[in-house]
């Protein structure tokens, strides 16, 4: 190896340039909460229950508050009633078929209900 008076680089091949992506959320729909005129953005298949005490929506009367279950389904206190968008929610599950028979076809419960689209709700609804 021969010098001339400059030294010698080493180069190694540039890497292709990586851009960082952010991480996709799929937006999922709003989320109106009739009574309280409060609009929440939620990701698609976003738990209705959830959403709404994460955004301070009160979805239980006196004694759902004394007789909740957690959100499992078992006590039957997070009742709503859709009135736009039914089509943009999951199926009824079997606990809720149980829990609403004597409830509109209209009625579910925030626990059991994911979001996937724009929907409309009257928190604890008359019976």
């Amino acid at each position: 190896m021969t010098q001339t008076g400059a030294e010698e680089q080493l180069t190694t091949p540039e890497a292709p340039a990586v851009e960082a992506t952010p991480a996709k959320v799929s937006f999922g729909g709003t989320i109106k909460f009739v009574k309280e005129n409060k609009e929440v953005v939620a990701a698609d298949g976003a738990n209705l229950r959830f959403k709404a005490l994460e955004n301070g929506v009160d979805i239980y009367t006196f004694m759902g508050k004394m007789m909740s279950c957690g959100g499992y389904g078992q006590c039957g206190t997070c009742v709503v009633e859709v009135v736009e968008g039914m089509e943009n929610l999951s199926p009824r599950t079997e606990t809720e078929e149980r829990k609403l028979k004597k409830r509109s076809s209209n009625c579910r419960l925030a626990c059991q209900t994911l979001v996937h689209g724009n929907v409309s709700v009257v928190t604890k609804p008359s019976k």
